[in-house]
């Protein structure tokens, strides 16, 4: 099975089963990081993660039978990334055919439930915290794979227009979070606000471009739940080489919606040059690294 996103970091090459075999192999045999998680009331779980370049590599899961013998169960593409996306409650739950994790974070800054494909899931296992799906305390570290994308040029604003702008977003944040505690009075100005906002848009989109109007944006993409539409604004960009493959690979820090995340995307997919301040606009699969602290 060839996962669609291999190609972001680096494998678009890997066509058929035979190459996804000997892919799994090389990770697993020369893994970068091993993880065997010794459960007692199942067999003993393992993660081999390999790193093609800084930051991005493929990652297998699966189990060890009676006699200590690893059986391959799945595999998936990663990004590795820093600093702190997000510091709200997250939510984990089990997918129900493998043993692979999802989590959801209500993230008033991206304006719905943010789900994403928990990329550190050993270490949740090590906890023995299977069963509490809840997480209180633990930070949410976001990074994401890009099949294609597009280089956009930004918004023209002055310093006035930006500190406005950032005004703004933190009083609606604010009511956001009060609206959540079933304040009335900012659920009305919520309403009211979006349907200003939505008249205002209305007239301008007839002479503007849409993308002259809206400087990022967040929003589900597909039927699958951790995969997202997104414009957002470039701080960093930087190029790695796959070692395997040769293939080049962008892996580039987007600020959307006043949160940060990485994004990694094949050079060969992506559609302009990159650079910092410019914006990207791209469909992407999210994945997360749960930080956990003593409490979470």
């Amino acid at each position: 099975m060839i996962h669609k996103y291999l190609r972001a970091v680096g494998f678009s090459h890997v066509t058929n089963r035979q190459q996804i075999q000997e892919l799994i192999s090389d990770a697993v045999k020369d893994a970068t990081i091993r993880k065997i998680v010794r459960r007692q009331d199942a067999y003993a779980f393992g993660m081999f993660q390999k790193d093609y370049a800084p930051g991005i590599g493929i990652a297998v899961c699966g189990e060890y039978d009676d006699n200590d013998t690893f059986l391959f169960d799945y595999y998936f593409p990663y990004l590795k990334s820093d600093g702190i996306s997000t510091a709200e409650d997250i939510s984990l739950e089990r997918l129900a055919a493998q043993e692979a994790y999802t989590g959801i974070v209500d993230e008033a800054r991206v304006g719905v439930s943010l789900i994403f494909f928990m990329r550190n899931l050993t270490d949740y296992m090590e906890r023995g915290r299977e069963k509490d799906h809840a997480l209180h305390g633990a930070t949410l570290t976001l990074s994401a794979l890009s099949d294609g994308g597009t280089i956009m040029l930004p918004i023209m604003k002055s310093r006035k227009d930006q500190d406005m702008t950032r005004k703004k977003s933190v009083k609606r944040y604010k009511m956001i979070a009060a609206a959540k505690r079933g304040n009335e009075s900012a659920i009305e100005s919520l309403t009211l606000e979006d349907m200003d906002t939505y008249t205002a848009v209305s007239k301008k989109i007839q002479e503007s471009d849409v993308f002259t109007l809206v400087d990022t944006y967040f929003m589900p993409y597909g039927v699958e739940c951790d995969h997202y539409s997104v414009l957002g604004e470039i701080r960093t960009c930087r190029r790695v080489l796959n070692s395997m493959t040769g293939e080049s690979v962008y892996i580039l820090k987007l600020l959307c919606n006043d949160m940060y995340f990485d994004v990694c995307i094949n050079a060969a997919d992506l559609v302009g040059e990159p650079l910092s301040g410019r914006r990207f606009k791209g469909n992407i699969w999210m994945q997360g690294q749960v930080n956990f602290t003593d409490s979470a």
